[in-house]
């Protein structure tokens, strides 16, 4: 099953483009197209899962589902820690940077150098605690 029809994906799906700069083709199929930039890890596999369909413990998971739970950006200058935050403009998050974080070769850069964003070991709700 390939996920690039809409209608499939949901609205909060993370739009990732290939190395040709085209969107990707998330699949399943014999271990996926996407699967093979995080396959040396687990953890940065599991991670890069939950940001992709926007379930990792940050604020605006929080919110969605647990609104009475804290839900800014523990970098103190954001509202709502988002996805789209932590990816381009979090001050916690900047051990590799780059625009193109929509290519899966940067976003899989992103979360190698940033081994805590999108994990509960950064999580606001373990913050609290």
């Amino acid at each position: 099953m390939n996920f690039q029809v809409s209608d499939l994906k949901g609205r909060n799906f993370l739009e990732l483009l290939n190395n040709n700069s085209n969107p990707l083709k998330l699949s399943t199929i014999k271990g996926g197209l996407w699967l093979k930039y995080f396959s040396h890890s687990n953890f940065l596999c599991i991670r890069a899962a939950k940001a992709i369909v926007n379930h990792a413990p940050i604020g605006e998971y929080q919110l969605k589902y647990f609104p009475k739970e804290e839900f800014t950006c523990l970098c103190g200058i954001y509202p709502i820690e988002s996805r789209h935050h932590i990816l381009h403009k979090c001050k916690r998050f900047n051990n590799y940077w780059n625009p193109r974080r929509n290519s899966i070769g940067h976003f899989s850069q992103f979360l190698i150098f940033n081994n805590k964003a999108f994990s509960f070991e950064d999580s606001i709700a373990l913050s609290n605690y």
